[in-house]
């Protein structure tokens, strides 16, 4: 792979260039692929384990930082005003405030981060460093939504029921999202 080819920007839906009216149909099918991979769960305690992030890291990587940042923000306004789009199809503003309030909050960060690493070429043209973005994503997911839930039951509590349980689940998520990409990925 030339110099050349890891400067271009990555953007296999080229939705930076598209009409606002495409950027627009792009973030409500993201906001949909994110309602439904919220549905995709196992039941865990104190948060479930979804496929939200898998969804949060492709959707920042497809889209771009920007766009997919402001996807995951319009996913996350639909649940503060009731809509059944996370875990279990509900909705809510007072899910900001429990358990899930942190890692819910950290996803546009999420979406943003690996959406900015795969603009500079850690993308399905390099599979590996796909891998790593979504790691990264999903790690900031981890980090912040455990930071919160230590506020509501301690560090030591928050780690082991917050992050532990996940990690193995946030690397087959992120070799997912990292494989997916690669089909993306221009050919030649």
């Amino acid at each position: 792979m030339t110099d050349l080819a890891l400067s271009r920007p990555f953007s296999p839906l080229r939705l930076e260039s598209r009409s606002l009216a495409w950027q627009t149909g792009a973030v409500i099918v993201g906001s949909l692929l994110l309602a439904l991979s919220s549905q995709i769960k196992v039941p865990m305690y104190p948060v479930p384990m979804t496929m939200q992030t898998f969804a949060v890291t492709l959707i920042g990587a497809l889209y771009g930082w920007r766009l997919g940042a402001v996807t995951v923000i319009a996913w996350l306004a639909q649940g503060a005003m009731g809509l059944p789009v996370f875990a279990g199809a509900v909705g809510g503003a007072a899910y900001f405030a429990g358990p899930t309030g942190g890692y819910l909050l950290a996803f546009p960060f999420a979406a943003a981060l690996t959406g900015w690493l795969a603009q500079r070429g850690w993308n399905g043209s390099r599979v590996g460093l796909a891998f790593a973005a979504m790691l990264a994503g999903n790690a900031l997911c981890l980090v912040i939504g455990v930071a919160w839930l230590a506020v509501l039951i301690g560090l030591p509590k928050a780690i082991a029921l917050g992050a532990t349980p996940f990690i193995l689940g946030a690397i087959l998520k992120s070799a997912l999202a990292a494989a997916t990409l690669k089909a993306f990925a221009p050919r030649g």
